[in-house]
């Protein structure tokens, strides 16, 4: 019995291993929780498609957005471990919304990480027409109203949102937010002035007729020399690290070869001038530095949730 079970062990793990060996057989989907047509989405598709040359499969994207990112994220958690369904995107719906959204269906060791690759840089953006020319005047007209202005922002515990009410928190002034399903939906209304400004994705103003009033970036932006960070006026910064996920329990050589066709990726010069040329910072590590980073993110982004005062819901 105990050599038919041992028998019966082998042909399993020989089996899983030939499987591993031989995969990719077919294509990828990568789920991007956000909505097609922001930075997050933009960017990811262009890392997805380099991956995908070394990988010898396409990598299709399907955008599952909505309540910041974890509608994505519940999904990717659900999915089969077996490579064939990797996610892409910020750290935020770990990060950020398992401190705020009950029922979550994952948490931090909920995935396997298999690389960094760049960080978003947020702005606060308004329509060139409008009233406020700067920094300063939005501020002033904050001050002068309390509450009343309106602001957009890819949903509740995103990081565009967090960093608009960190900075709001800083400078003692009060803004009303509005939650959307990512940069697209908001972009319109922010240009029809529906919105007083919106908390967008460098990369998804630009080229849209609008003027920039903050960056959340450690440094001044390349491409906006002449616009102030929220750091410069005293503010921390709220890093947005994006990345390669997949379910937890991948075979090990599969997630040797995401982790290897990540880092080919993200040598490629023109992968990384497309991320410097939509403002964002390619920042690749490994798997392991990934995932230290993603946890540490975990424990700032409970810090600034409890210090604005979102409650879970």
């Amino acid at each position: 019995m105990k050599t038919h079970m041992g028998a019966l062990t082998a042909a399993i793990l020989f089996a899983t291993s030939a499987s591993a060996q031989q995969w990719p057989t077919r294509p990828i989907e990568m789920i991007i929780p956000f909505a097609a047509g922001g930075g997050t989405d933009i960017t990811g598709r262009r890392v997805a498609r380099a991956m995908a040359e070394t990988l010898g499969q396409s990598i299709v994207v399907l955008n599952r957005d909505g309540a910041s990112g974890s509608i994505g994220f519940n999904a990717l958690a659900s999915a089969a471990p077996d490579g064939y369904t990797i996610g892409g995107g910020p750290s935020t719906p770990i990060a950020n919304a398992t401190h705020l959204f009950k029922g979550l269906r994952y948490n931090l060791d909920s995935f396997e990480y298999i690389c960094r690759t760049f960080d978003n840089v947020f702005v606060i953006a308004v329509p060139t027409n409008s009233r406020f020319k700067s920094a300063q005047d939005l501020f002033a007209a904050a001050k002068a109203d309390p509450g009343k202005l309106v602001f957009g922002h890819a949903g509740v515990s995103s990081n565009s949102h967090l960093s608009v009410e960190n900075l709001a928190g800083n400078l003692k002034l009060q803004f009303q937010p509005v939650a959307f399903r990512g940069d697209s939906p908001m972009l319109p209304e922010v240009l029809a002035g529906r919105l007083d400004f919106g908390a967008l994705s460098l990369l998804s103003v630009l080229g849209q007729g609008m003027r920039v009033l903050v960056t959340f970036a450690e440094e001044r932006v390349p491409l906006l020399p002449d616009v102030p960070t929220a750091k410069e006026l005293g503010v921390r910064h709220v890093p947005t690290l994006n990345g390669v996920f997949a379910p937890k329990g991948l075979p090990a050589p599969v997630k040797a070869s995401l982790e290897n066709a990540c880092a080919v990726a993200m040598r490629d010069t023109e992968v990384q001038q497309f991320i410097i040329n939509g403002g964002q910072v390619p920042s690749y590590k490994n798997g392991a530095g990934f995932r230290a980073d993603v946890a540490a993110d975990f424990a700032i982004k409970g810090d600034l949730i409890n210090r604005i005062g979102l409650e879970p819901k």
